[in-house]
């Protein structure tokens, strides 16, 4: 499974790409706010740092507005892919977008397993389900996974899943038992993931011996 960052935080990437570890990095507007930064020197700064894809939304409500700011957005770096919503007027500019104008995109904010199969019918290269925001509200964000695997799986799409704004390693437990392509992580969660306290214990009492062993 391939791991995304996800953060505006252009010191976070770098500090997560250098373990030689990260495969993108996905961003929002939200991200992007609180870094206090424009927003194209940002994703630039960012394609910069990892060869893999960055995700960078549009804010158009329209087809043809999603367009034109998808190739002001695309024409920032080689490895900008552009976020596109779960709409019908996004739906519409996923297949111009991947089709004529070989613009890869991530169709976000999917929270159901029928979004799911039109973000991928529609062609979208990725297919982003954001699994805090439906665990927030009660939902069980591990049976989407499950049910977008079984999509991709039993109709042969495509399209790459995104579990997004994973929280927990349990949540990145689910992505990887049911073979989620991509699981993106917030810089906190992606250095936890290092760590373990019998991996901490095993090393603090091998140093430890280390020190009575006769030099």
């Amino acid at each position: 499974m391939k791991i995304f960052l996800d953060t505006g935080d252009v010191e976070a990437v770098r500090r997560a790409a250098d373990t030689g570890l990260l495969d993108g990095v996905t961003t929002n507007p939200s991200h992007i706010a609180r870094t206090g930064r424009k927003f194209r020197d940002t994703v630039k700064e960012i394609c910069g740092l990892i060869a893999g894809p960055v995700s960078a939304e549009v804010l158009s409500e329209t087809a043809d507005g999603m367009v034109r700011e998808a190739q002001e957005v695309a024409a920032i770096a080689p490895n900008v892919v552009v976020k596109i919503p779960m709409t019908v007027e996004g739906m519409k500019a996923v297949p111009i977008l991947e089709g004529e104008k070989d613009i890869r995109t991530n169709v976000t904010m999917v929270f159901s397993a029928a979004q799911t199969l039109l973000a991928m019918k529609a062609g979208a290269t990725f297919v982003s389900i954001v699994l805090s925001r439906l665990d927030a509200v009660g939902s069980e964000s591990e049976i989407l996974v499950q049910d977008a695997a079984a999509i991709r799986d039993n109709y042969a799409f495509d399209s790459e899943i995104i579990a997004g704004s994973v929280k927990t390693q349990n949540q990145v437990l689910a992505c990887l038992r049911v073979g989620i392509d991509i699981a993106t992580v917030n810089p906190d969660l992606f250095f936890q993931m290092f760590q373990h306290p019998l991996t901490d214990g095993g090393l603090a009492q091998f140093a430890n011996d280390w020190k009575k062993v006769p030099k």
